[in-house]
């Protein structure tokens, strides 16, 4: 009988999104990102952009599409950079929903949905100061 190893820490590997079109959706997503998708039949993989990001997986919708999505992503940009950010994702097919500006001293935001109505946002947080 062997002992079970010591459980390792835990991180974001890929961020998977059932599509309507798998492959539409993926090219939205490398537009903005900057990678490179991989295609494997109505598959398609998106590595990281760079260090610290996180790949996605685009596969075709099992199902139907629920009523209520209860996953989105947070992108964080640096501070200053969020405005042209966001028009750099309107530009490319997403769309505006809301934004968050004053309500929080540490952190506003942009809500959008990308061209299959998938919520997510684009946050900036301030420099910190006075430490």
């Amino acid at each position: 009988m062997t002992t079970p190893a010591a459980a390792g820490p835990v991180t974001l590997g890929a961020i998977n999104m059932e599509a309507d079109e798998p492959h539409a959706l993926a090219s939205f997503w490398a537009e903005v990102t900057g990678g490179t998708p991989a295609v494997s039949g109505d598959h398609v993989y998106l590595p990281p952009a760079g260090p610290g990001g996180f790949a996605m997986f685009f596969q075709p919708l099992s199902g139907p599409r629920p009523a209520r999505r209860t996953v989105h992503l947070d992108l964080t940009v640096p501070w200053g950079s969020r405005v042209a950010t966001v028009d750099r994702f309107l530009a490319r097919g997403a769309t505006h929903l809301w934004d968050v500006l004053k309500e929080y001293q540490h952190v506003q935001w942009t809500t959008l949905a990308d061209p299959e109505g998938n919520p997510f946002c684009v946050a900036e947080h301030p420099p910190v100061t006075g430490r």
